[in-house]
């Protein structure tokens, strides 16, 4: 388990027994409220928010290890590359400058913008635990009923969840022939150097592209064969009613996203100044 990136894990939790339309509100009111929103008081209630949903899941972190080692590399670089070609955007924004040291050149490291990009990785971090308790508390069947119960057509709810089961697959298929590979001495591992250890993963591309593509050939006849589509509408076997449980969660989050824009839109802007 590990070794997935993204996918369904089974438990038994407060958020798993939740309705995937209920979970894909939640995704939703936390993806929109963390756009629009630059208020980092707003900003600070989510984030603690989808780490207590997080909490409530059982999920481990040792479960979500490389998205997590992958999170961790994404906002590093993003925080250095967005210094580097814009050191003083965070100063246009709040229309202060506090210089708190300089390193060279044009480059001077100004308290305004270091709290634009501790808010800027605040949204990576947020939306990283909404994502990640999504996709891994919500069973793809079920969010494809969850999408069609809020009026997305049938034959798009079930593309996505053939997309989401599919993940699983192409890491399977991923390990399975990357162990192929490494029985005829095409070496992956760690003693490898990392360059030559790209090259030899690249080699697995094609194998993996020609096993998607059969996959993808056998679905698509099966669906045609089971006339898949002929109907307007269908019934959904993993649906699950909406529950006492349900309904509180929904409530709150019309709660949270309502007080979230009356906070952000405080003053005629979405941006939270400390500096004046």
């Amino acid at each position: 388990m590990n070794n997935r990136v993204l996918n369904y894990i089974p438990k038994d939790s407060f958020i798993h027994r939740l309705s995937g339309t209920t979970k894909l509100i939640i995704f939703l009111t936390f993806s929109v409220l963390c756009g629009l929103s630059f208020d980092t008081r707003v900003l600070i209630v989510l984030l603690l928010l989808s780490l207590l949903g997080f909490r409530l899941s059982k999920i481990k972190l040792s479960e979500i290890r490389l998205m997590s080692t992958f999170l961790v590399i994404f906002i590093t670089f993003n925080f250095i590359l967005l210094f580097l070609f814009n050191p003083d955007y965070g100063t246009e924004m709040y229309g202060t400058r506090t210089v708190l040291f300089h390193l060279v050149g044009r480059y001077y490291v100004t308290a305004e913008q270091m709290f634009y990009q501790f808010n800027v990785a605040l949204k990576y971090v947020i939306g990283f635990p909404i994502a990640i308790l999504f996709i891994s508390t919500t069973n793809p069947s079920e969010f494809a009923a969850s999408l069609s119960a809020i009026g997305v057509p049938y034959r798009v709810s079930y593309s996505v969840s053939l997309a989401l089961r599919y993940i699983p697959d192409i890491q399977k298929d991923y390990h399975e022939i990357a162990q192929s590979q490494e029985a005829r001495g095409v070496g992956l591992g760690k003693d490898v150097k990392l360059v030559e250890r790209v090259k030899n993963a690249v080699k697995i591309l094609l194998p993996l592209v020609l096993t998607s593509l059969q996959r993808i050939d056998t679905i698509s006849n099966s669906m045609q064969l089971r006339s898949f589509g002929k109907n307007k509408k269908r019934t959904w076997y993993v649906k699950k009613k909406l529950t006492t449980a349900d309904y509180s969660v929904i409530a709150f989050c019309a709660i949270l996203f309502i007080v979230g824009m009356i906070v952000t839109n405080q003053g005629g802007s979405n941006i939270y100044n400390p500096f004046i």
